[in-house]
Parts: C-alpha cells; sequence; structure tokens
C-alpha cells in the first residue's frame, strides 16, 4: 500500500531537506510546493497572490501517484488546519497511508540562522526574512502526528524517526 507522508512546518525548519532525502532512498515522489509555486509565477498565468493553486494542483498528483502505488513526499508550510486535512483527504481518497510530520527547529537562534544563510534552491524564488517566519501563526494540530524537531539533530536521525513512524503506520 502506498503510502503518503505530509511534512509541514515553517520555512528553513528542514522539510526540504527531509523530503529530497526520502524521495532519493525511497523513489517517493516528492511534492514540492516551492517548486510549484514559482513555475506557476513564471508563467504569468496566475497574477499576484496564488491563494492555494499549488496546494490543488498537489493534491491531484498526489491522488494520481498513490493511486499508481508509488509513495509521495509532500514539502510545504502546511500550517493551517484546511490545508492538512485537504492533504489527509488526498491520501485517504487514494486508498493510501498517510503520515503527518511536524518539522521545527525549537532552538529559535539555530532557525533564525538558518533562515537568514540559506539561499533558494528554486531559481527566482524569494525566500522569507525571520520577522516574516516569526510572524506566522499556525494553526494548532488537531490529531496525532509525528513531531520531528531539527535543532541540534543530524539529517540521518531525523529521517530514521520518519522511517521508524512510516513503517509504523497503520491503516
Amino acid at each position: 500500500m502506498a503510502t503518503l507522508i505530509v511534512l509541514s512546518g515553517p520555512p528553513a525548519s528542514g522539510k526540504s531537506t527531509l523530503a529530497r532525502r526520502l524521495a532519493q532512498e525511497s523513489g517517493a515522489v516528492w511534492l514540492r510546493i516551492d517548486s510549484m509555486d514559482q513555475a506557476i509565477r513564471e508563467s504569468g498565468v496566475v497574477p499576484g497572490d496564488l491563494k492555494d493553486v499549488s496546494y490543488r494542483a498537489a493534491y491531484a498528483v498526489a491522488r494520481d501517484n498513490l493511486r499508481l502505488g508509488r509513495d509521495v513526499v509532500a514539502d510545504s508550510v502546511n500550517d493551517m488546519k484546511l490545508t492538512r486535512d485537504a492533504w489527509r483527504a488526498a491520501g485517504l481518497a487514494a486508498g493510501a497511508r498517510v503520515l503527518e510530520v511536524e518539522v521545527l527547529c525549537s532552538d529559535p537562534a539555530e532557525h533564525r540562522w538558518r533562515v537568514e544563510n540559506r539561499t533558494s534552491e528554486v531559481p527566482g524564488l524569494v525566500l522569507p526574512d525571520w520577522a516574516a517566519v516569526t510572524a506566522a501563526a499556525p494553526h494548532p494540530w488537531d490529531r496525532d502526528h509525528l513531531t520531528v524537531d531539527t535543532a541540534g539533530r543530524g539529517l540521518e536521525d531525523c529521517v530514521q524517526l520518519i522511517r521508524d513512524a512510516r513503517d509504523g503506520v497503520s491503516d
């Protein structure tokens, strides 16, 4: 049975690094909202605020791939109950297992350093500054999920936490 791993968390918490590694090692499809947002912006078809355009497209692509039996790793801030519910619904509609992962960096100094020192891997994507990252007010979680704190923890340790949870995910 295919698995949808939904990574959620603030910018520079480590989501894309984790998503890339998980997709590389398992052959999963990596759906990165930042890449989709930037491609849509560059198309000029949707001027201004993209709202939920990329998320809706990603849910559809996730369903299609999960129905083919492919694992999917979703990589987005996903800070609203509405989007979390939609990711979960997409996975369940495809008959997949769903693992929801909150990625965070609990050390404010380390998190700020990451925000201020990273470069965009997505050409043209403008990254948020520290003020924008800290101004966000994510909705609280209302269901069980895995929390992975990347502060002071290596990539392999973080990935192993997700692997272990994935292997223990029930239908």
